[in-house]
């Protein structure tokens, strides 16, 4: 009797165990993939239909934020400024958002492609990495022809930030202990620097002890 019920006290302990310990297990295999350049692996453990609007949001947020630093730019833009903007947020962050985008991004350790630079200048356009000069003489000059004036920026804003990104990859480094903590039950943070970049994933448990990216916090 003492055996069965050191035994059933052994399988409680094992199963409690193994049930906390599980997300630091699957940051430590993401960290190995990422490494090892297994661009599958990691395109894989990610929740696409949670991770793109967390992105979405973080994007449009901070272009919301950076208009009201800018009260010439909004009122010349009006709203059709906000949504040229947004569509094009929307549109890049799906377009790079895709399992066979995110292997690709790993296996070449950041290499840019076009998915790639679109999102990479809706960041710089939600961050204040836009020239705001010359937005506004644009507008003036395309009078008020708000989807062209984006257009103009998004196509300045793509090689550069696509240059930046690369020169970051190529020089930039990783954190060596990023800092592994649990944000609830089922949420679980890893953080840390990429390439130069501080960013924190958040994964969110699934099932007993399977794990999924639902977020990454830009920037």
């Amino acid at each position: 009797m003492k055996k069965l019920s050191a035994l059933i006290v052994l399988l409680i302990v094992a199963a409690v165990v193994i049930y906390a310990g599980s997300p630091y297990y699957a940051a430590y295999q993401l960290k190995n993939a990422y490494e090892a350049r297994d661009g599958a692996t990691i395109a894989a453990a990610i929740d696409y239909q949670a991770l793109r609007p967390r992105i979405k949001s973080q994007l449009t947020d901070g272009f919301a934020a950076t208009l009201t630093q800018y009260p010439m730019v909004a009122e010349l833009g009006g709203t059709a400024l906000t949504t040229a903007a947004n569509t094009f947020i929307d549109k890049s962050v799906d377009g790079a958002l895709t399992a066979q985008n995110i292997e690709r991004l790993i296996q070449t350790q950041g290499q840019a492609n076009q998915a790639t630079k679109e999102l990479a200048a809706a960041w710089a356009i939600a961050s204040n990495k836009i020239d705001l000069q010359n937005l506004i003489q644009d507008m003036i000059v395309h009078r008020g022809d708000v989807d062209a004036v984006v257009k103009g920026q998004i196509e300045q804003m793509m090689d550069k930030q696509a240059a930046e990104l690369q020169s970051k990859a190529a020089q930039g480094s990783d954190s060596a202990q990023p800092t592994l903590s649990y944000c609830g039950v089922n949420c679980f943070t890893v953080s840390g620097q990429i390439k130069g970049y501080p960013l924190t994933v958040e994964m969110q448990r699934q099932g007993l002890i399977n794990w999924k990216i639902v977020n990454v916090v830009l920037p």
